[in-house]
């Protein structure tokens, strides 16, 4: 006989699905006022009025005063008074949601996840019509906002955590690409800001970058520009899968990209290849419990993200090992030894969101 719930079990679980409702509105509002530059403009020293902001941003006056009572009501933005008319309300954003929600350069910068929330919700429809089919849905169905937000996520790690500490912890790697003719491969580089942080670290070491997405090269041939490396850091369209060469690298990368491959044998295959015997490969993927049922503070996000994003994409290529975000540990290893190499040194790097992985050719 079924269990039957009581009125303070119902009761809890109505109270969490509102929470649940309200947080996603307070997602979709920050991916607006961040799309918007509406929090740049209120992290100033002076309180705006609505019809300010709007000015300031070039939006319309109507809709940005919603918006500005929207986010109050929330917690995000404060207002002077709220019984003044709502002509004359002024708002700001406090100084301790500042770096969240502007600092660009900051690890605690998280406006970026509004951003791909919003991108992995896009094809929604597409993603429920997958769970009915057992297909996939192509990476591109997600648009510019999931691509764009995880670049602008992983920014602030990638140009500053992976030269100055992650690589550290890796000697004889770091001692090899302070040598003169050192070559790194970055095999899925998205915006490329990983292989800029390891350029900018490393003033002599060339790093190429690939990945098969064209419109995530072009953002990385950009930064790569923007940053001064056009002569060190060449950016590629290509299958890791596809990738040869005659000169092995020094170090191969693949950040947050295994979980994703259809065939990650296969790519991890031609990653042992790229880096020849003495070369080393460098997995980071994301940090989850070693079991189900053993879970770690973010693996509910980690699972987030794979119902609506990673499975999906996982599965528009067809045969697929279907692996999902959820990518533990005891897995990895399993593709690394399909893949034919001799062992796995899961590394003792402390990361609140990622794991990192040595594998030995």
């Amino acid at each position: 006989m079924a269990t039957l719930a009581t009125d303070a079990e119902r009761d809890a679980f109505a109270e969490r699905l509102l929470g649940a409702m309200a947080g996603a509105f307070d997602v979709f509002a920050i991916y607006i006022g961040d799309t918007l530059g509406f929090y740049h403009a209120l992290a100033g020293d002076s309180p705006l009025t609505a019809a300010e902001l709007a000015a300031e941003t070039d939006t319309h006056d109507r809709y940005v005063r919603e918006w500005c009572e929207q986010q109050t009501v929330s917690g995000i933005l404060a207002v002077d008074d709220p019984a003044k008319p709502a002509e004359e309300r002024r708002y700001s954003l406090p100084p301790a949601h500042v770096e969240i929600l502007t600092d660009l350069e900051s690890e605690r910068f998280l406006a970026p996840f509004a951003q791909l929330f919003v991108g992995a919700a896009t094809p929604i429809s597409a993603v429920v019509e997958a769970f009915r089919t057992g297909e996939g849905v192509p990476r591109e169905a997600y648009g510019d906002d999931y691509r764009e937000g995880q670049g602008r996520l992983n920014r602030p790690a990638y140009l500053d955590l992976l030269g100055r500490e992650w690589l550290q912890a890796l000697p004889d790697v770091d001692a090899r690409l302070h040598l003169e003719d050192a070559r790194v491969a970055d095999v899925c580089c998205g915006h490329g800001f990983a292989a800029i942080g390891v350029a900018d670290t490393y003033p002599t070491v060339h790093v190429d970058a690939f990945d098969t997405d064209g419109r995530a090269v072009e953002s990385a041939r950009r930064h790569v520009a923007e940053f001064g490396l056009v002569d060190r850091v060449d950016v590629q369209q290509a299958d890791v899968a596809d990738l040869t060469t005659d000169e092995p690298y020094d170090l191969v990368l693949a950040f947050e990209c295994v979980h994703e491959l259809a065939d990650p044998v296969g790519a991890l295959s031609a990653m042992r290849d790229l880096a020849g015997e003495h070369g080393s490969v460098l997995v980071m993927d994301r940090r989850v419990g070693d079991g189900f049922g053993d879970e770690l503070e973010y693996d509910w996000l980690t699972y987030g993200w794979s119902v609506l994003h990673c499975l999906p994409v996982g599965l528009a290529e067809q045969p697929s090992a279907g692996t999902g975000a959820v990518m533990r540990p005891d897995t990895l290893r399993f593709y690394a030894d399909e893949a034919g190499f001799e062992r796995v040194e899961v590394l003792p790097i402390e990361h609140e969101r990622y794991r990192f992985y040595r594998l030995y050719p």
